[in-house]
């Protein structure tokens, strides 16, 4: 078990506001996240370690425990002993799986603790007071948005998506429906899990299939490292441009750069984590109980605003 800390957000919708009191004494703030097992989880615990520094400065009766979990029976276990051991009085938790953390997250929240989820949602709605994440249809409508902008009738282009899941799904079905009618071809779509090697293997195949592609839609950044290689191993990047998601401060610094090969990047934030937690602790610390969901935008990032989104000294 892995003992971190936390920070803060951005970008709030959706909100619904009441009336409570200013905390008068030690709050503790249990936090779980998956551990940093690929990149945007590196980012995750990178954004929450920056959060509960600066919460815990800004308000000393704020006693934030950040707990990072290797798999989802380790992360019940974590949120046992947030109760039992810690006794803390709200939970920020994103789950490593929906399923398997819903029984859990429900304990937590029938011992009286308020519950903000973040980004992966529970296998049944209503358990928690607040949610936050990032907007995976945006994400998939501002991509096609851009490949619209880019490319027309007979154009050629490929999508490496994630994992099975709602989530890949939202952005995927987003981004076709964006394109649909504009004649340009999908020669084909297959998954790469969010994974730099798995990226680099299905653009292999794609590349030695598809003499002529115009633009790739890797959805991910993680993913968008493995095609850029497999893209510069056969000598093809004069060719095409990538399009990734997430905000990864490699591809980041090559937009601002001006790479022609990564033009853009898609928004979706690894602090949105920070958001959750300046939620949670403004449900004590404010004059009024927060609830209610906070969908983070999807912006796009070009030359001209990547800086905004660089965070060099973070690990994703």
């Amino acid at each position: 078990m892995r003992t971190l800390k936390l920070i803060a957000g951005a970008a709030l919708c959706s909100v619904a506001l009441g009336v409570t009191a200013v905390a008068a004494q030690e709050i503790k703030i249990g936090v779980s996240i998956p551990a940093a097992t690929h990149g945007w989880a590196g980012g995750l615990n990178w954004h929450a370690e920056q959060a509960m520094n600066r919460l815990e400065e800004a308000n000393p009766d704020i006693d934030i425990i950040l707990i990072a979990a290797d798999g989802p029976a380790q992360q019940a276990n974590d949120l046992e002993d947030l109760i039992s051991i810690h006794q803390i009085d709200a939970l920020v938790v994103l789950p490593f799986e929906s399923e398997p953390l819903t029984d859990p997250v429900r304990m937590v929240k029938d011992s009286g603790v308020f519950v903000t989820v973040v980004d992966r949602g529970l296998a049944q709605e209503g358990i928690e007071d607040v949610y936050v994440a990032g907007n995976n249809t945006a994400l998939g409508t501002v991509s096609g948005e851009y490949f619209l902008s880019r490319l027309g009738e007979g154009d050629n282009i490929v999508i490496l998506r994630g994992i099975p899941t709602v989530i890949d799904d939202e952005r995927f079905n987003a981004f076709m429906e964006t394109i649909d009618g504009s004649g340009i071809n999908v020669l084909d779509n297959q998954y790469a899990n969010w994974n730099r090697d798995d990226g680099f293997e299905v653009m292999q195949d794609f590349l030695s299939r598809f003499p002529d592609i115009d633009g790739v839609w890797a959805q991910d950044d993680d993913i968008a490292l493995g095609v850029i290689e497999a893209v510069r191993q056969a000598g093809r990047e004069d060719e095409l441009f990538i399009v990734g998601g997430a905000g990864m401060k490699e591809i980041i610094q090559m937009v601002m750069e001006g790479s022609e090969l990564v033009p853009v990047d898609v928004l979706y934030p690894p602090a949105m984590i920070a958001t959750a937690m300046d939620v949670t602790v403004s449900h004590f610390t404010s004059n009024g109980p927060v609830s209610g969901e906070y969908i983070l935008g999807a912006p796009l990032i070009t030359p001209e605003n990547a800086e905004n989104y660089y965070f060099p000294d973070s690990t994703f």
